[in-house]
C-alpha cells in the first residue's frame, strides 16, 4: 500500500478522490483455481487466502552490495529467471503459489526478502537502514550481480513494483520484461510535498502516522495488529485465513524493520534525508523517466489501496504494453490472490 506519485498522479488522484480507492515446488499440490463471474474487460482469477502451498521448500542466504540476502529459489538453474519482489507489510509468500506455476514452466524463479523483511540483514551495524525508493532498487541490482543474472523478468508489487519499474527505468538492459501491479510508481521528494484533497489524503492515514514518534512506537509495539489492519483494507474482498497471516507476518519481526519502514515514509514526506550517493539516481527518478522494456501492468477490482486507473500512467510505458484489470475481488496483494493471473502475466510479457 505505498505509492510514490508525482506530480501529474497526485493532480489525477486527487481529481477522481473528490469525485468518488531453493528447490524445485511441486505443482501437483496446488488447488485449482476457481473462477468467478467477472465484469466485460476483465480477466477471471481464481482467489487465494487459504492457500495448499504453506510454505517454501528451503531459504538460501548470500552476501549482496550492503546485505546478506535471504530468498527462495525454484525451478531449473538454467531456466529463464524471473525475480519476485513483494511489498510492505507483505513477505516472499505472497507469492508462494505462484513460484511453483512459474517453476513447473521451466523458469528459474528468485524471491528475496527486501531490506527490513524475514531473514536479510545488514552486513555492518555502521550502515543508516535507509528505506528510500532508489536504496532499494539498488539492493536488487547488487542480488542480480551476486548471482549473474544479468536480464531477468522483474515482476511485483507495492514496494517490490516499484524497484522493478526503477531498475527497469534506469537499468533497462538489466530487465529483460516487467510485470507491476498498479502500474509505474516512480516517484519523488517533491512530488511527494504536493498537497492532495482531504478525501485522498485520508487513504494515507498511516503516512501521517508514520511521521509521528508516537507512529513509530506505535508501529513497533503493534506491528501485526497495525499490518492485518493494512491487508484488510487493501484487500476488502480476501478471505485470508489466520495461518496465511502469521506465516507472512513472521517476516516483520526482522530487527531493522520498522527503521526501514518509517524512513520510507518519511523521506517521501522530506521529514527525513537519504543518502548522498542515492542523489543522482532520485534526480534521474523525479524526471519521470520512460520505461522501454516490454511491460504488462495488472489491477484488481477491489484494490483498496490508493492507486490510479491504467490510463493515468501508461503514457510512462514506452515500449511494448498491456494492461490487465483482474476481476473477482481481487486486492491489492495480487500475486497471493491472483496467482493464476499474475503467472500467466509473467508468461505472456516476453510475447507482447
Amino acid at each position: 500500500m505505498s505509492y510514490e506519485i508525482d506530480a501529474d498522479r497526485r493532480r489525477l488522484l486527487g481529481a477522481a478522490a473528490m469525485t468518488l480507492a531453493a528447490a524445485p515446488l511441486d505443482v501437483a499440490t496446488l488447488a485449482a483455481a476457481q473462477t468467478g463471474t467477472t465484469p466485460a474487460g476483465q480477466i477471471a482469477a481464481g482467489k487465494s487466502g487459504m492457500t495448499s502451498r504453506t510454505s517454501f521448500v528451503s531459504l538460501r542466504q548470500i552476501n549482496a552490495g550492503l546485505l546478506n540476502v535471504g530468498y527462495a529459489e525454484a525451478g531449473p538453474a538454467e531456466g529463464p529467471a524471473v525475480i519476485l519482489l513483494h511489498g510492505w507489510p507483505y513477505d516472499i509468500h505472497s507469492f508462494v503459489e505462484v513460484t511453483p506455476l512459474l517453476a513447473g514452466a521451466g523458469y528459474r524463479v528468485i524471491v528475496p526478502y527486501a531490506r527490513g523483511y524475514g531473514s536479510t540483514r545488514f552486513i555492518s551495524n555502521a550502515t543508516m537502514r535507509n528505506g528510500q525508493p532508489s536504496a532499494l532498487a539498488r539492493d536488487l541490482v547488487d542480488f542480480m550481480d551476486v548471482l549473474k543474472i544479468e536480464q531477468p523478468i522483474l515482476a511485483g508489487f507495492d514496494w517490490g513494483a516499484r524497484s522493478a519499474d526503477i531498475v527497469a527505468a534506469l537499468w533497462p538492459e538489466r530487465c529483460k520484461a516487467l510485470v507491476s501491479v498498479s502500474g509505474y510508481l516512480i516517484g519523488s521528494q517533491e512530488a511527494g510535498k504536493l498537497p492532495l484533497p482531504p478525501k485522498a489524503e485520508l487513504q494515507w492515514w498511516y503516512q501521517f502516522y508514520f511521521a509521528t514518534e508516537r507512529g513509530r512506537a506505535g508501529y513497533d509495539k503493534y506491528r501485526r495488529d497495525f499490518s492485518k489492519l493494512i491487508w484488510q483494507l487493501a484487500s476488502p474482498k480476501w478471505s485470508f485465513d489466520e495461518a496465511t497471516f502469521d506465516r507472512s507476518a513472521a517476516a516483520l519481526d526482522n530487527p531493522d524493520h520498522v527503521a526501514i519502514v518509517i524512513h520510507n515514509y518519511r523521506w517521501r514526506l522530506g521529514l527525513a534525508e537519504g543518502e548522498a550517493k542515492y542523489e543522482e539516481l532520485e534526480r534521474r527518478l523525479a524526471a519521470a523517466p520512460g520505461i522501454s522494456v516490454p511491460t504488462i501492468t495488472l489491477e484488481g477490482d477491489a484494490n483498496g489501496a490508493p492507486h490510479l486507473e491504467a490510463d493515468a500512467y501508461a503514457r510512462r510505458f514506452t515500449g511494448k504494453y498491456a494492461h490487465r484489470a483482474i476481476g473477482g475481488g481481487v486486492g491489492h496483494n495480487l500475486p497471493q490472490e491472483a496467482p493464476q493471473a499474475f503467472a500467466q502475466a509473467i508468461r505472456d510479457v516476453e510475447r507482447l
